[in-house]
């Protein structure tokens, strides 16, 4: 997708907006003059100042528990309402949370597995399936899925949020693959620590030193790095690129 013409102002859905990578994605979409649905939970504190933020005018909020059966039906719908017309869905709105094997009750390993399927892959999951069905019929658009480096091997202390990354890239290439002729693109970012509130726990707290040290590069990943890799999927990379999984990680991760 080009720059956007003067006739027409592409808009992107953003979930997790109001923090972390969402937050800053949003910002560089909009920097770029598309036109944002800026998603969010629960702080609409934080969101609606994202949205005075943001450079340009016609955005607007949406407040949606993606965890909540039907949540990315009703988030779909809202933004059409509001919008019109979907160009571009990214994906970002995620939970990371510990459930360490061998150390949780099963009611707690239920809880976690239910939570981290709901969030972190069904919701993408179903809003891929609403949006690449929308811009099949309006021109064509692009996907963008925040996976992580976590979906590669296993994870001892959070399964759950493994294998619905996991899950997510496969179901993203599936989507490349499916829709790629009528024009609809999908991209996958896997980044592995970012400096956002969500990891902050772990990256500023007792694990700090163990976690830096796995990361070759030195230091962990800047919500920027990601977001303008995003930016830059969403509105720049080739069509030849769909299906690709971009990793941002600091060489933690290598594919061969």
């Amino acid at each position: 997708m080009k720059a956007p013409a003067k006739n027409h102002r592409p808009v992107a859905l953003v979930t997790g907006a109001s923090r972390g990578i969402g937050r800053v994605t949003a910002m560089k979409l909009a920097a770029r003059g598309v036109r944002i649905a800026v998603h969010y939970r629960r702080d609409r504190v934080a969101a609606a100042a994202v949205l005075s933020s943001l450079p340009g005018d016609g955005h607007f909020l949406i407040a949606c528990d993606l965890g909540r059966r039907g949540g990315a039906e009703k988030l779909f719908a809202a933004t059409l309402k509001k919008s019109g017309r979907l160009d571009l869905l990214v994906n970002s709105a995620g939970i990371y949370e510990t459930h360490p094997i061998g150390e949780v009750k099963f009611a707690a390993w239920q809880k976690a597995w239910d939570r981290a399927l709901a969030i972190n892959l069904l919701a993408p999951t179903h809003l891929t399936f609403l949006a690449s069905e929308h811009m099949s019929h309006h021109g064509g658009g692009r996907i963008i899925n925040v996976s992580s480096r976590g979906a590669y091997g296993g994870q001892t202390r959070t399964a759950a949020y493994s294998a619905a990354k996991a899950g997510l890239n496969s179901m993203s290439q599936s989507f490349a693959r499916s829709v790629a002729a009528e024009g609809v693109l999908v991209f996958v970012v896997a980044p592995s620590w970012v400096d956002t509130d969500m990891a902050a726990p772990h990256i500023h707290g007792p694990r700090k030193k163990e976690i830096l040290e796995g990361i070759p590069l030195g230091r962990v990943t800047t919500p920027d790095e990601v977001a303008s890799t995003i930016a830059w999927l969403a509105l720049d990379a080739p069509a030849a690129m769909t299906g690709a999984i971009v990793d941002i990680n600091g060489a933690v991760h290598l594919r061969h």
